[in-house]
């Protein structure tokens, strides 16, 4: 019995296998040696996409993650607030042009002085609320005050003393008072005040809320001083230390008066359209030298600058 199964699946395997091959034979059927049969992996519902490709395509997009079902993190566009002090001078006080050249006996002085007293209305409002949170508060003393924070933060500067400057200046006057300063040396002197500083202008804004005050007041300061600036070389660029000048500022003091432990500090200054440009500043030039090899020395004396080639500049 067993012989007779054998005979007939033998009989059947031949029949199927001269079938199969008569009909590769027929299409030309060629199967690759070896022969990878594909397996069907996990199906996966989002694929980052390459290094490369964002720019070029489409890239990736919130309504591709939500088909994914990736939870996508909405992004919040949020700039950093600082109630410290305000972020700008509010209402500045404009300066009468010409200002410490015209005498008050002079007909263009007393009219300078006259619109003052009429601008001083909205100053003396602001002057009671400074006085209802700040009891110390005198028109007179704060004067003489703020010329000394702006003197001791001029000379903290030139210290380069961080720690000490960010309690006599605010946030906002703390960068334009250190940005570019950080190889070079300051040397600054206050000389001798020319007039007595006194208060020109007050206003006590409010920010963020209604009951949140701040309290700016400007003080007028003709003095003289010297300054001088050097680079990292030790160059002069700006000013002399041994020549003083007659400088005109308008100071802008702030305070946030809500704030018990609030503090009078150097806010900015106020620069009239009439001023006078400033200095330019002399930079320091590379003079290329001569290219030495290893061994040898430069001898200054005997070196010749090389002057630059003409060009002729075609119209």
């Amino acid at each position: 019995m067993a012989t007779h199964m054998r005979r007939t699946l033998l009989v059947l395997h031949r029949a199927t296998s001269s079938s199969l091959k008569n009909a590769e034979a027929s299409l030309d059927v060629r199967h690759p040696v070896p022969l990878f049969l594909p397996i069907r992996t996990k199906k996966r519902y989002f694929i980052p996409p390459a290094i490369g490709i964002k720019g070029k395509s489409g890239g990736y997009t919130e309504d591709k993650a939500r088909a994914a079902g990736i939870v996508y993190r909405q992004e919040y566009f949020e700039r950093p607030i600082n109630i410290a002090c305000t972020a700008g001078i509010f209402d500045p006080y404009i300066p009468p042009e010409g200002d410490a050249r015209l005498s008050t006996l002079s007909k263009e002085g007393l009219k300078q002085r006259t619109e003052q007293i009429r601008q001083s209305a909205a100053s003396q409002l602001a002057i009671r609320k400074i006085k209802e949170h700040d009891s110390d508060f005198s028109t007179k003393n704060f004067a003489e005050k703020a010329q000394e924070i702006f003197i001791e933060a001029h000379n903290v500067l030139t210290q380069f003393n961080k720690e000490k400057l960010h309690s006599l200046v605010t946030e906002r006057c703390y960068p334009e008072m250190t940005r570019g300063n950080r190889y070079k040396t300051i040397r600054w002197k206050f000389v001798e005040s020319l007039e007595p500083p006194r208060v020109v202008h007050a206003r006590c804004p409010d920010m963020v809320t209604k009951g949140n005050l701040y309290g700016q007041v400007t003080v007028r300061m003709h003095s003289k001083q010297t300054l001088a600036i050097y680079d990292r070389f030790g160059r002069l660029m700006l000013g002399s230390e041994e020549q003083p000048k007659d400088v005109l500022e308008y100071l802008v003091i702030e305070r946030h008066l809500v704030n018990p432990y609030g503090q009078w500090r150097l806010h900015g200054k106020i620069v009239p359209s009439w001023a006078p440009s400033k200095d330019p500043i002399i930079k320091t030039v590379i003079i290329p030298g001569p290219d030495l090899k290893p061994g040898e020395e430069f001898d200054a004396l005997n070196y010749e600058v090389p002057k630059p080639a003409a060009v002729q500049w075609s119209k």
